[in-house]
C-alpha cells in the first residue's frame, strides 16, 4: 500500500500498534481504534484522558522511544513532521504512513484511506458526520484574517487546510492572496486588507485577551486553534462554531 506521498508502507496486515506524531491524527485514532494507539507526542492533547506513551514533540520526536514501542505503523504528516525523522524511522525498518492535507476534501479522503487500508477498520461515525457537514460550502459572509504567530507576525495563507476550511464555512481569508502558505505581515497589513474580524487562535502561538488584540484596529476574537487546524473529530465541532461566526 502507498501513503499520501506515494511511498510504500510495508504492512502485511492491519496495524495493531500505532504511534502517532500528529495531534489531529492522534485524536482521530483515539476516537476510532483506541486500543491500537500505543504512542503519541507531547502535543497530542485530545482526548484529555489519553493514556499512551509519549515520544516528545512533532518536530523533535524521540525516535529511540518510538522504536522501543515496537509499532507496526507510525503516522506522520508532511507539514507537521520532518522528512528527516520519517526517513530515519524507515531506515530502521519502521513502517511510516505520511499524510498530505491542504484541503477539507483531502483531509476526509486521507483519513478514510488511512483507517480503511492501514488499520482495516470500518468508517467511524465522526468521519461520516464530518463529510456530511462539510459537503456543502456556506455562502461567503464574513471577511477574516488569521494570525498564527507574532514577532514576526505570520498569518494563514493558501493553499492550506485552514484557508479551505474557512472558505467552506463562509469566512473569506483576506490574506489568502499573499505569497506563501504562511506569509509574514505587519498588523498594519492585516488592517489594510479589510477584514471584518481578526481571528486569534491559541495555537501554535497562544494569543490571549492581553496578547494580540491590542495590535489591530480591526475587531478581534479569540478562537480555538484546534478547530481551525485539526482534521479529525474536531471537524464536527468546527462546523458548528465557524459556520455561525458573525462579524
Amino acid at each position: 500500500m502507498l501513503d499520501d506521498l506515494g511511498a510504500a508502507v510495508p504492512l502485511t496486515g492491519p496495524a495493531t500498534r500505532v504511534v502517532s506524531l500528529v495531534p489531529s491524527l492522534t485524536e482521530a485514532l483515539a476516537a476510532t481504534a483506541p486500543e491500537r494507539l500505543v504512542g503519541a507526542t507531547d502535543w497530542c492533547t485530545h482526548p484529555a484522558d489519553l493514556d499512551v506513551a509519549r515520544v516528545r514533540g512533532t518536530k523533535n520526536p524521540d525516535l529511540a522511544a518510538v522504536r522501543a514501542l515496537e509499532p507496526d505503523l507510525v503516522v506522520a504528516n508532511q507539514e507537521e513532521n520532518r522528512e528527516l525523522d520519517v526517513r530515519r524511522l524507515r531506515d530502521a525498518g519502521v513502517a511510516v504512513w505520511v499524510t498530505r492535507i491542504e484541503t477539507v476534501e483531502e483531509s476526509l479522503a486521507s483519513m478514510a484511506r488511512l483507517l480503511e487500508e492501514a488499520l482495516q477498520v470500518p468508517e467511524p461515525g465522526w468521519l461520516v458526520e464530518a463529510r456530511r457537514l462539510w459537503g456543502s460550502p456556506s455562502p461567503a459572509r464574513v471577511r477574516v484574517a488569521v494570525p498564527i504567530w507574532r514577532d514576526p507576525w505570520m498569518v494563514v495563507g493558501a493553499p492550506t487546510y485552514t484557508d479551505d476550511l474557512l472558505a467552506r464555512a463562509g469566512l473569506v481569508n483576506v490574506l489568502a492572496g499573499r505569497e506563501g502558505r504562511y506569509p509574514t505581515v505587519t498588523p498594519g497589513d492585516v488592517d489594510a486588507a479589510g477584514p471584518d474580524l481578526v481571528l486569534l487562535p491559541d495555537e501554535p502561538y497562544v494569543f490571549t485577551a492581553d496578547d494580540g488584540p491590542e495590535a489591530f484596529a480591526t475587531p478581534s476574537r479569540l478562537v480555538s486553534g484546534r478547530l481551525l487546524t485539526w482534521y479529525g473529530p474536531a471537524m464536527v465541532e468546527a462546523h458548528g462554531e465557524l459556520t455561525t461566526l458573525t462579524g
